[in-house]
């Protein structure tokens, strides 16, 4: 064996055999982790007494709630506060908390964090990653862990995702630093995973504000996130199902950080003229597109508006608007 097996599976968390099911706990359940809670409270266990605060983890049994034998929660900070830096750290955390609480684990299962609440896919993934390779760079790590799985729902991101991780590591396999570490890996990957996360905040981010409907998602992963990141940007969006509270103040934030807003404004959808014009105010620069233009309302009709037809003839407008911008 070269290292640790690591790949990207199409399915479900809660029924993927395992030693361990590795969780965030954002100081409030969100998805799997609040899933299986509840699942754990039905078996009588005082789980939520237990939840680890920032940093902090809790280990136990699983008790067939899921079909790995145990799980983990790492407490991380709320949503807003779980940045591409606390990803990696979540990515570290959860391989050095199993070194001492379960040595002998074989095979950990973890979904990623990040996309689900808007911040880039790609960014999050490699931060997640980077902070697994530190732990095990450092030797921290399950003596006998021989295998990572991350479980993914959506076909196509789990199709990207394994491309991805694919161009890290070609074998699908993680140098121990007994199999010569990150160093054998070639340059671009070992560059790549020093600075995700460490320097994401630096990156310069795009914003998309765009409807939340199914019909909308491969018109942003194909038609604009490809040409975002193929750009050299960050691309975000925010997950109105993901936050509970206020989520326009989380949306003011990342407009106010991002270098241009790409808004759809198909379906007349008023969150995203109303996120438009907030990026208006703040004299940020926007590209508006739309798949039909009749559909334009009075305060967008003088601006110029891309129209798309099909996702590719939107990548490719946006892939040469955003060269032509030089932002």
């Amino acid at each position: 064996m070269k290292g640790i097996k690591i790949n990207v599976a199409r399915g479900d968390a809660f029924t993927i055999e395992a030693d361990v099911l590795g969780m965030k706990y954002a100081q409030q359940a969100h998805g799997l982790d609040r899933d299986v809670i509840r699942e754990l409270s039905f078996k009588d266990i005082d789980t939520k007494g237990k939840l680890p605060k920032p940093w902090g983890f809790y280990f136990t049994k699983s008790l067939e709630v899921v079909s790995a034998s145990h799980v983990i929660f790492i407490g991380t900070p709320t949503l807003r506060e779980f940045g591409y830096k606390e990803i990696r750290e979540f990515g570290r955390k959860v391989v050095a908390s199993l070194a001492s609480s379960k040595p002998d684990t074989k095979k950990l299962v973890l979904t990623i964090h990040g996309p689900g609440y808007g911040l880039d896919e790609i960014e999050a993934f490699e931060s997640q990653l980077a902070g697994i390779v530190d732990s095990i760079s450092s030797d921290d790590y399950p003596e006998e862990l021989a295998e990572i799985v991350f479980v993914e729902r959506s076909f196509g991101r789990a199709k990207r995702l394994s491309s991805f991780l694919q161009s890290l590591f070609p074998e699908n396999v993680i140098p121990t630093p007994k199999t010569g570490g990150i160093n054998s890996l070639k340059a671009e990957s070992t560059e790549s995973l020093r600075s995700a996360g460490n320097e994401s905040a630096s990156k310069k981010i795009i914003f998309v504000a765009m409807p939340f409907a199914k019909e909308f998602d491969d018109i942003f992963h194909y038609g604009i996130q490809g040409a975002v990141n193929s750009a050299g940007y960050l691309c975000e969006r925010a997950d109105l199902e993901s936050f509970t509270g206020d989520v326009m103040e989380w949306v003011k934030k990342r407009i106010e950080s991002a270098e241009l807003v790409i808004a759809d404004l198909s379906s007349a959808n008023p969150n995203v003229y109303l996120e438009v014009g907030y990026a208006w105010g703040k004299g940020k620069n926007t590209v508006l597109i739309i798949d039909d233009t009749k559909q334009l309302k009075f305060d967008a009709r003088g601006q110029r508006c891309i129209p798309y037809k099909r996702i590719k003839d939107l990548e490719e407008s946006l892939t040469t608007e955003l060269k032509k911008l030089h932002i």
